[in-house]
């Protein structure tokens, strides 16, 4: 594995913090602070940034992404919410929905999937109103496995991104108030 990391301060901005993955990865990655994150090689898993993520000509992606500012220029299979601004470039492919504030697709990208403009301030409430299957099972105090088998059967609402579910609480307290809780 590759990851490699440069810092290159300049006198009038904050030290620019940039990591490169150029090999094959997986798991998951989260930044809590901006960073410049480029992507060269494969990366399976999910990712969480701040700041600008780009993912390279040759890059392979398969994972959900949330990020302020995303850059595609390879292949990515996944979900993607760009908080700030999402870049599609010509040499793109990208499978899955997007969900962002600005958008733009250079001619010669791919995509396939669905797309949702919102507004920066949905973005924030859609962060935090959405729960995992752990969250939800402590929220309803309910069996984690009992939940999947719920989402799977389609008896709970929920969206299954890449291999996580996902809820919205609103949903849930709907869907638990409503009395389908057995």
């Amino acid at each position: 594995m590759s990851l490699r990391g440069r810092r290159t301060p300049t006198p009038e901005q904050d030290e620019d913090k940039t990591v490169e993955i150029n090999a094959q990865m997986q798991g998951t990655l989260t930044f809590k602070d901006p960073i410049n994150l480029r992507i060269n090689g494969e990366f399976n898993g999910s990712l969480e940034t701040k700041g600008t993520l780009s993912i390279g000509n040759k890059a392979t992606v398969v994972a959900n992404i949330t990020g302020d500012n995303v850059i595609i220029a390879g292949k990515v299979n996944g979900d993607i919410l760009a908080h700030k601004m999402l870049t599609i470039m010509p040499t793109a492919v990208l499978k899955g929905n997007i969900s962002t504030s600005k958008l733009n697709i250079v001619e010669g990208a791919i995509f396939q999937g669905k797309c949702q403009m919102i507004e920066d301030e949905e973005i924030g409430s859609m962060d935090a109103n959405l729960l995992d299957i752990d969250e939800v099972s402590k929220y309803l105090e309910i069996d984690m496995d009992e939940i999947e088998a719920l989402a799977n059967s389609g008896k709970i609402p929920g969206k299954k991104s890449g291999n996580d579910w996902k809820f919205e609480r609103s949903q849930i307290d709907h869907w638990a108030s409503s009395g389908r809780i057995k």
